[in-house]
């Protein structure tokens, strides 16, 4: 699944990988599931995207300053990627990180998000636990910002609110 979005964006969201009734089905991340819903309309709300709803490859839809890629490039079984399966894809979120300038906020969206930008990187997991909204300077003065998934899970079970969606957002906004 190829990466969506500017290029030469402030901000790379890092997800986890294709939902199998979402983006790979559509061509595009985040688009067709639930995940998507809450992160378009949010990108939107804070100017990072062109429309609030994203449908197809094939709507309008453009992003501003922002990409969006996974962390695994293949619809996971059980969408649950195992270790073999995020270190083959790892060398790819590896080149998308590299061509980032410095000052740029990469947000990863989970857990294995996060720890596949520090795999890239070749830094120590242990040194930059995940916690959502955290915040860490890493290498080339980049910002890497934790948040929950805006999965379905999450957002029902409430342990990621809206509120605290956006609450992210307001931050990179404020780091850019």
């Amino acid at each position: 699944m190829p990466a969506f979005g500017d290029p030469k964006a402030h901000l790379l969201i890092v997800g986890l990988a294709p939902g199998m009734h979402g983006a790979n089905a559509t061509g595009r991340p985040f688009t067709g599931d639930h995940a998507g819903i809450i992160l378009y309309e949010t990108l939107y709300k804070f100017k990072f995207a062109t429309r609030s709803v994203s449908k197809s490859v094939d709507d309008a839809l453009q992003l501003k300053d922002c990409r969006i890629t996974n962390a695994v490039k293949c619809v996971p079984p059980e969408n649950k990627p195992t270790l073999d399966e995020i270190k083959t894809c790892n060398s790819y979120l590896r080149n998308e990180l590299n061509s980032l300038i410095p000052g740029c906020v990469i947000l990863a969206l989970g857990k294995i998000a996060h720890d596949s930008v520090l795999r890239a990187f070749g830094l120590k997991l242990s040194q930059y636990p995940f916690g959502h909204a955290k915040q860490y300077k890493i290498q080339n003065k980049l910002h890497l910002l934790d948040s929950y998934h805006c999965s379905r899970y999450n957002t029902q079970t409430k342990r990621l609110t809206q509120k605290q969606f956006e609450a992210i957002f307001a931050k990179v906004r404020s780091i850019l």
